[in-house]
């Protein structure tokens, strides 16, 4: 309901007060739920002084937060250019407009609160639209609706349309969720999942690495002799690359012959990958993380000075090849590293190229306990929309398996140390999504258009 406010003081408002109701409401929505990013501070353990470390901190939540704002902002000035068209028509367009800019939002690099995600992991009957084209269907369910609401306070005879709405939404989700899509389960896999709960300020330390080693190689011990097929870690699990990755644990390989997916640099110490290893040192297979994070991963050119007059910091990872396909011994995979969690395209690939299981592996270990909740409910929705069984492992938590219908069958406690056995299996069913992408998005964009031309064309010919 949080949209209905906003909706109804649009109504009337001329571009300038449209544009600061916008960005208010904006500042408010992506400020709240996004100021976990200020529990980076401080990052004296990479050397930042505390001073420098608060401006960055605040200095790249306030950057997130005003990007956001200011997508609100266009849309609120196209909502209230449209205050004076038909109900039916601004509903119609206040939809495709959320969901084309969301749509430009996620093509940049920073993406996480749309407002499709704010139904996980709780409300699974609407996530459901997700199957049928993706994220901005959700979105789109959410705008409609607070406009349908809205619009009741101009017009009461629209309780019905209201009503009406509500009950088609759900049972559109619920039909979906009732849906069993050709199972065509192609086998289970047995994974262990290792959560070190290693703290960064601890993990760069000589103590955290031998700390680190410690935790992960007992952890795959344990986990071998349990019989599973494969051991999972976190992101950046052990601070090594290469070769020097593998050596940590090529004495129990040796020995149990278990493959391991362990979180660490590539080949070349400027990739965030994950690398599949077993008794060679060759691996069997490898990903490098294609959307870094901006500040933590890279520094983008625009304010790479700044940064640099204020910190150490250097951040100069490089991305992988966005169309890597993950082969591995249980048939190919879909992966994604901690921050793509939040771009559903990214899923979406992998999946219409064949991924049949989707792995995350994350560290999450210096953000406020928001983040960690938040950073699940992604994975719940990319679950459902690619309809795979995800495996989160994490470094702190939280640590989680999902089904296909984004049901959290297991998740870790936060700030918790744990293994963890779950049989997933692989699918090779296709959903609307992954086959056709974000059509509703595409169809609400020419429908509007098509009918608001419409409206001027009778307009124009009345004035003549």
């Amino acid at each position: 309901m949080g949209l209905v406010p906003l909706w109804w003081s649009l109504r009337g408002a001329n571009l300038g007060q449209s544009l600061v109701l916008g960005l208010v409401w904006g500042g408010c929505y992506h400020g709240l739920a996004l100021f976990w990013l200020t529990g980076v501070h401080p990052l004296d353990w990479l050397g930042v002084p505390w001073l420098a470390s608060l401006a960055i901190a605040f200095g790249v939540w306030a950057i997130v937060v005003v990007w956001g704002a200011v997508l609100v902002g266009i849309w609120a000035m196209g909502m209230a250019g449209a205050s004076r068209l038909s109900p039916g028509l601004r509903l119609s367009i206040g939809m495709a407009l959320f969901c084309a800019l969301e749509q430009v939002w996620s093509w940049s690099p920073l993406y996480w609160t749309a407002l499709g995600y704010t139904q996980s992991p709780d409300n699974l009957v609407i996530l459901q639209l997700g199957k049928l084209s993706g994220q901005q269907a959700v979105t789109a369910a959410i705008v409609g609706f607070n406009g349908l609401v809205a619009e009741l306070l101009f017009n009461f005879s629209l309780k019905l349309a209201i009503v009406g709405a509500l009950i088609s939404l759900a049972t559109i989700g619920y039909g979906v969720w009732q849906l069993n899509l050709p199972l065509e389960l192609v086998g289970g896999v047995r994974v262990g999942l290792i959560q070190g709960n290693i703290s960064n300020r601890v993990k760069f330390s000589p103590r955290g690495t031998a700390l680190s080693i410690d935790r992960y190689r007992s952890g795959y011990e344990q986990l071998a002799r349990s019989g599973v097929d494969v051991v999972v870690t976190p992101e950046g699990a052990l601070p090594f690359a290469g070769e020097a990755l593998y050596r940590s644990v090529a004495d129990l390989l040796q020995i149990y012959s278990v493959p391991i997916w362990l979180g660490g640099q590539g080949q070349a110490p400027d990739t965030n990958s994950l690398i599949l290893w077993q008794a060679a040192p060759n691996p069997i297979a490898r990903y490098d993380k294609v959307r870094l994070v901006p500040i933590g991963e890279y520094v983008p050119q625009i304010i790479k000075g700044v940064v640099q007059r204020l910190s150490p910091l250097e951040g100069e990872f490089t991305p992988g090849d966005p169309k890597q396909t993950i082969d591995t011994p249980w048939g190919r995979w879909i992966l994604g590293i901690c921050y793509e969690s939040a771009y559903p395209d990214h899923f979406r690939r992998q999946a219409r190229s064949g991924g049949e299981l989707i792995l995350t592996a994350s560290n999450n270990a210096h953000y406020a306990p928001a983040m960690p909740l938040q950073h699940h409910a992604q994975d719940v929705a990319r679950a459902i929309e690619t309809d795979r069984y995800a495996v989160r492992v994490t470094n702190t938590g939280y640590s989680a398996i999902v089904d296909p219908k984004g049901r959290t069958l297991w998740r870790s406690g936060l700030d918790t140390t744990e293994t963890y056995i779950a049989t997933v299996y692989r699918r090779r069913t296709q959903t609307f999504y992954v086959l056709y992408g974000d059509w509703l998005s595409l169809i609400l964009t020419a429908g509007s258009t098509f009918f608001y031309w419409r409206v001027l064309a009778v307009n124009s010919r009345k004035i003549s």
